[in-house]
């Protein structure tokens, strides 16, 4: 009971966090699960944590106890609704394992089955609980959810992903070496068939992290697969939620700064289609510390995916009236313009855009701007006297605002008058016009 009503506080606590990529920055998560419900984005990563001293053995390694869950309407602005699920609160979860990995969830008459792996308690003589699925299940989906009291028999792996067919058969894939599947009962709760094999998968490399949907009638199976030394994102397709499956292509290359894993979802709301994946962004230096991100995602005319290129500036439009991260740029220009952390002692303060020579700028896009706002202002500062000039949509479009910095080592909030402008959704250009170096945190519109 103590632990149920701690889940209905936290849920009463849900916070608003407004980002681009990553799209949560104030805890490490991984592996996101999304989930279009309600006509929102739900989203159930795994949280990475720093390893507990009571645990020196899991320093080098992924360290995860709970799960949160987020949603949004705009993909821009996502509510944490705290935590849901905990290696606590579960009954037959071993609470000193540590390992709660990839999740997912999914709707079915007007409940919500949250699915989880972690390490069972341990029951033989060997000490060894081995890896299960387990289920909590709620009214809503941000919680609160009630862990059964049991794992699902029959599934010993991790990764859990469920696809509801159109003719209402439910399946459960998961990864442990290979990767499997199996019908679930229409309880959600137990295995309604033997598990089989998913063949014709690469029989090289670690597979892991299954992510199944059906669009126009192909089936995609898509996972993590380390080719070579880290993971990169690709995809199968057959006709048939248990196969065959036939090998397609590559949805995302592997990490260009060699971060190790990139688990993923794939979803459609308001007729786009979006890649959630993850990064080690705000861990640079120890990629067992992840964050999660979005971008858009596109089919062919044959139903082959296009690849997926990482971006900082995510998807959504961006509300002129709230901080406007510019260091999530569109682009950059290629001399004088670079991005650094705030604080590299604590990196969840996030980024800062600063620009050394005259001429050199930052984009943004899709911004939506209101007939009401009458200033502009940045949060920024200067060794020496600089100055920003604010333009729409093009390195020579019109003059939004220009703002003079004073000499300062500290940060201040600098706000100058708006210039004439047209409402509506705008791409902005930060440019410096000044050889003195400037920094940028956020610019936002009143």
């Amino acid at each position: 009971m103590r632990t149920f009503v701690t889940m209905l506080i936290l849920v009463a606590l849900s916070q608003v966090i407004s980002a681009q990529n990553p799209i949560v920055t104030d805890q490490f998560s991984a592996d996101p699960s999304a989930r279009v419900f309600n006509g929102k984005v739900y989203v159930f990563p795994s949280h990475d944590i720093p390893t507990p001293p009571e645990k020196p053995g899991r320093k080098d390694w992924f360290c995860m106890e709970d799960y949160h869950v987020y949603s949004s309407e705009n993909l821009t602005e996502w509510t944490d609704h705290g935590m849901i699920v905990s290696q606590y609160s579960a009954p037959w979860v071993d609470s000193t394992t540590y390992s709660m990995w990839a999740p997912d969830c999914i709707e079915r008459n007007g409940k919500y089955y949250f699915y989880f792996p972690a390490n069972k308690k341990a029951t033989g003589s060997n000490g060894r609980g081995g890896f299960a699925v387990g289920v909590a299940i709620a009214d809503r989906p941000e919680g609160p959810y009630r862990p059964e009291k049991e794992p699902i028999k029959g599934i010993f792996g991790i990764d859990p992903n469920v696809l509801i067919d159109k003719d209402g058969q439910a399946y459960i894939y998961w990864s442990m070496g290979n990767i499997y599947v199996a019908k679930l009962k229409e309880n959600m709760l137990e295995l309604d068939s033997e598990p089989i094999v998913i063949q014709n998968l690469p029989q090289k490399g670690m597979k892991e992290g299954p992510w199944v949907f059906e669009r126009n009638g192909t089936y995609y199976m898509t996972f993590p697969h380390v080719e070579n030394t880290i993971e990169r994102l690709e995809y199968a397709t057959g006709k048939s939620p248990l196969g065959p499956f036939t090998m397609t292509g590559v949805i995302m290359d592997e990490s260009p700064t060699s971060c190790w894993t990139n688990h993923h979802s794939i979803v459609e709301y308001n007729k786009q289609w979006y890649l959630f994946y993850h990064h080690n962004d705000l861990s640079p230096k120890f990629d067992k510390n992840r964050s999660i991100r979005v971008d858009s995602l596109f089919f062919n005319a044959d139903g082959t995916i296009q690849k997926v290129i990482p971006t900082l500036r995510a998807v959504g439009i961006a509300k002129a009236e709230k901080e406007i991260q510019i260091d999530r740029y569109s682009a950059l220009s290629e001399v004088g313009a670079k991005i650094e952390f705030i604080d590299s002692t604590n990196t969840k303060l996030g980024w800062k855009t600063e620009l050394s020579k005259k001429d050199a700028w930052v984009r943004f896009n899709k911004v939506e701007l209101k007939n009401n706002y009458k200033s502009l202002i940045a949060k920024a500062k200067s060794e020496q006297n600089g100055m920003l000039e604010i333009r729409a949509n093009s390195l020579n479009g019109p003059v939004l605002a220009k703002l003079n910095i004073n000499k300062t080592s500290d940060w201040k909030d600098i706000s100058a008058k708006l210039e004439k402008y047209k409402a509506g959704i705008q791409d902005l250009f930060v440019i410096s016009k000044s050889e003195n170096p400037v920094e940028i945190d956020w610019i936002k519109f009143e």
